[in-house]
């Protein structure tokens, strides 16, 4: 990774805030990680890819509202950090959560777009949304959204894992009985 000139503190050491049941958020702030590099396909100049999802320590009063772009250069390759970004968590998506962080390696999906907010063709995928749901990655897969995943830092694992303990019960699967249709004609007549 690029070095830049302001420090990001190791996400292993933030403890999300409230973590208690009852003060649990629905909601944490974010920073994406996007990279491009000179690319040897024939057909395209730089290939794009996502590198990590930086928790925040602390809530931004700003979140969502004024995004900050800062880009960083070393060469050829360059990075772009998006902040100002949140992830959330729903009650209705906290199966696909759970098989999320059950998956030999969990992950943040990154859901990008090549348009910017007023709908022009970029051609830079331009992150709008960072989810920890199989099911809503994939939704954005079907449409024209470009997915990334990326690993998932330690204080967004331990915070959703709270969330699904505290609202998810994970239902064991019963093989259904098979119907004897030809004992149900014979007493039927």
């Amino acid at each position: 990774m690029l070095e830049a000139s302001t420090s990001i503190t190791n996400p292993e050491t933030i403890e999300p805030a409230n973590t208690s049941p009852d003060k649990l958020p629905s909601s944490f702030d974010v920073s994406v990680i996007m990279e491009s590099r000179p690319s040897s396909h024939p057909w395209a100049d730089e290939s794009w890819n996502a590198i990590g999802v930086v928790a925040m320590s602390e809530p931004d009063q700003n979140s969502g509202k004024n995004r900050e772009i800062k880009r960083i250069e070393q060469g050829d390759i360059k990075q772009f950090i998006y902040s100002g970004m949140k992830i959330r968590l729903h009650l209705d998506e906290c199966e696909s959560y759970y098989h999320n962080l059950m998956s030999p390696e969990p992950g943040c999906f990154i859901i990008a777009s090549e348009e910017d907010a007023d709908g022009n063709e970029t051609n830079v995928p331009i992150p709008f949304l960072v989810s920890l749901s199989f099911d809503e990655a994939h939704a954005y897969l079907e449409g024209d959204a470009t997915v990334y995943s990326v690993p998932i830092p330690p204080v967004l694992y331990r915070w959703a894992e709270a969330y699904i303990v505290e609202n998810y019960a994970a239902e064991k699967r019963t093989k259904r009985k098979r119907t004897d249709w030809k004992k149900e004609q014979q007493q039927g007549n």
